[in-house]
């Protein structure tokens, strides 16, 4: 059938979260993104107004402005990178090196999305730093993968000396852009470079296997410069004698054609880019006209808890992604710690696999509930049935992690959860459609794996400000690495004042140094992620990512012959959960008329929100049916615990911080 039946998710906000903590969540996101925004200010300035006169000087453009001319007018520039090598030092410059001296962002031109690769020439003279070749690998890798073209701006002075031992020998080093350069040729992927200046040794190689090169009359491609041959062979001459584009558009024949400005370069750089086929994506629409989703991207700030141990819903987060806020679930009753389903993005097919983080119902206890945000044998199963079919279909897949991990423990293991992560690992190794991963807050331990973590090579991975990724949290893994020394309530092992001084001072240092290591911005710089991004800007990268994987013509199904409608049809007749009353043994009250307050999910019992906090409730206080009056906490992950009637709090019946199972009554009611 060519018809996906699809339905509205998501709520509005005002329904979705209560108007105060919308505001407040909101107030400190608004926080968060002004500081994201200063740093990509940052980076984008490059080494400042001077930096950029001395440009001008020489009759050249900078980078950025160059860049400004090449995009069609009112599109989006969308970097990717931008944080690499953030806050680092390096030997022999006075100066960081911002965004490692490359500008690589997705851009439209002509019509057709490109990847772009331009040398910053305000960062000494577009030097390659440390770190630089990764980034233009990375996205020469982001080109292949779909199958887009490569816009070259070269403006390169080679690498960066005083530190040449990081970017010049290893697997991945300057070398490895021009083997990049090479598959992407072999694969048929066209490349366009623009010279505009200074490209001496790797910045001479860099143009050199694209498709057409232009170079202005300022630019010049040479194995070494005049400095070195001078040096070298005593010859006084200029770098432009040597290889400049009298050289090498009308001797050596390395350029196609010369140019007498960067604006000029730029014209012609879009001109060939005009003259490839335009791009599928209307094609696969099929007729549906691009839409925004209902519920506004910009949303997502105050519907998304900034304490990463609060949940949320995963249905009003997907329903401020896709468009008209309309989706396809494909087995909702099933593995439902896990969202699967197909929605379009500027309408284009998109399948999507989000984690609920909120608690779900343990499939095979009536009843109870267990904790959200945590892979499960049959979330995994589904998972990995939607992964293979939307690969078979050839629709491209988003994964929206916000994930603690796999479940852990006896029945963990009896289920064979290695097994069933193995299939989920073997099918995201091996599937060929673009794939893009966004962290939303948690990314931890081997579900970051399985959830097609960076290592699995998606396209792109984004971070957001609320993005931690990492094996454990700081102080859980502070816990493990000084487990020695600690008892089976993992409490300091010592009656000596000084040990435990010691110990507790060690813990603390490491538990720090953990949570400095999950900042978003500090991944970015080391490249364990591509780009942090406003969550309200997440949709922008969506767009542009559903864009680019239809733009080339590649194994895309008719809705009609898709896999997942069989996947559907053959479990549609399977049993629903059905959620019951809590079984427990009937508990007597400590005095008549008192009710119980039970918790439906085994965990840690929290009567605050946190311990700098006060309680929801104080014993004698007033409650409101509905009303959160305590947490539990199912690895690191918090969900409420809710009045099920109005009344007064009489007393509680366990502790602040109390190991509880599903069932247990944790406090006493006065209806």
């Amino acid at each position: 059938m060519a018809f996906v039946p699809m339905f509205p998710i998501g709520k509005p906000l005002a329904e979705a979260v209560d108007a105060a903590t919308a505001n407040a969540r909101a107030e400190r996101n608004a926080t968060r993104e002004a500081a994201l925004a200063e740093k990509q200010a940052a980076v984008r300035a490059g080494w400042g107004a001077e930096a950029a006169a001395r440009v001008h000087e020489k009759g050249k453009l900078t980078t950025w402005e160059r860049v400004e001319r090449l995009v069609d007018a009112g599109s989006p520039v969308l970097p990717v990178n931008s944080y690499v090598n953030w806050g680092r030092q390096w030997k022999g410059s006075k100066r960081q090196a911002p965004g490692a001296g490359v500008v690589t962002a997705y851009c439209k031109v002509a019509g057709r999305w490109v990847v772009l690769i331009a040398n910053d020439n305000t960062v000494a003279s577009g030097s390659w730093w440390p770190m630089s070749p990764e980034k233009i690998e990375r996205a020469q890798e982001m080109a292949l993968r779909l199958r887009v073209p490569v816009v070259y701006l070269v403006d390169c002075s080679g690498l960066f000396l005083p530190e040449q031992a990081l970017s010049f020998p290893g697997r991945r080093g300057a070398g490895h852009i021009f083997r990049m350069n090479s598959v992407l040729a072999a694969n048929g992927i066209p490349q366009v470079a623009g010279v505009f200046g200074d490209c001496i040794a790797g910045g001479g190689y860099m143009p050199i296997i694209s498709d057409r090169v232009y170079m202005t009359e300022c630019a010049y491609m040479v194995i070494a410069g005049a400095a070195l041959i001078k040096g070298a062979k005593s010859q006084h001459l200029t770098s432009l004698d040597i290889g400049g584009p009298e050289v090498h558009v009308h001797q050596s024949a390395c350029a196609d054609d010369r140019v007498p400005d960067d604006a000029t370069a730029i014209i012609r750089i879009r001109e060939e880019l005009a003259r490839l086929p335009s791009s599928g994506a209307d094609f696969y629409r099929g007729g549906v006209l691009p839409a925004r989703p209902k519920h506004d991207p910009a949303e997502l700030g105050a519907v998304i808890p900034d304490d990463h141990r609060h949940v949320y819903s995963a249905h009003d987060m997907l329903a401020r992604l896709v468009d008209d806020s309309l989706f396809f679930e494909a087995l909702p009753d099933r593995g439902t710690e896990m969202v699967c389903g197909v929605g379009r993005v500027n309408g284009l097919w998109v399948g999507f696999v989000a984690n609920n983080v909120m608690p779900t119902p343990h499939p095979d206890r009536p009843g109870e509930m267990r904790g959200g945000g945590i892979l499960y044998r049959d979330g995994i199963a589904k998972v990995s049935a939607f992964s293979r079919a939307c690969n078979e279909d050839g629709v491209p897949i988003v994964w929206m992690q916000d994930i603690a991990g796999f479940d852990i423990g006896v029945e963990a293991e009896a289920q064979g959860l290695l097994g069933y992560g193995s299939s989920l690992i073997y099918t995201n190794s091996t599937n060929t459609v673009p794939m893009a991963t966004v962290l939303l807050r948690k990314a931890s331990g081997a579900g970051y794996y399985a959830m097609a973590g960076l290592p699995y090579e998606p396209v792109i991975q984004l971070s957001t400000p609320l993005t931690r990724l990492a094996v454990m949290e700081g102080r859980t893994l502070a816990i493990a690495a000084f487990n020695t020394k600690l008892d089976d309530n993992f409490e300091i092992a010592s009656d000596d004042p000084d040990e435990r001084a010691q110990i507790q001072k060690a813990m603390d240092e490491t538990a720090a140094r953990i949570e400095a290591d999950m900042d978003p911005i500090a991944a970015a710089s080391r490249m364990d992620t591509d780009e942090v991004v406003p969550l309200g800007q997440v949709r922008d990268y969506l767009e542009a990512f559903a864009e680019m994987a239809y733009q080339s013509p590649r194994h895309v199904r008719n809705p009609r012959i898709w896999s997942l409608h069989d996947l559907v049809a053959l479990t549609r007749g399977g049993v629903a959960h059905v959620e019951k009353a809590v079984t427990a043994t009937p508990v007597e009250a400590p005095v008549e008329g008192l009710l119980p307050i039970r918790v439906a999910t085994a965990g840690t019992f929290w009567q605050r929100p946190s311990p700098r906090d006060a309680n929801y409730v104080e014993v004698g206080g007033r409650v409101e049916q509905g009303r959160t009056i305590g947490l539990i906490e199912v690895m690191k992950t918090f969900a409420p615990v809710a009045a099920t009637m109005s009344g007064t709090l009489d007393r509680w019946a366990v502790g602040d911080g109390a190991a509880v199972e599903a069932g247990t009554v944790v406090g006493w009611m006065k209806p």
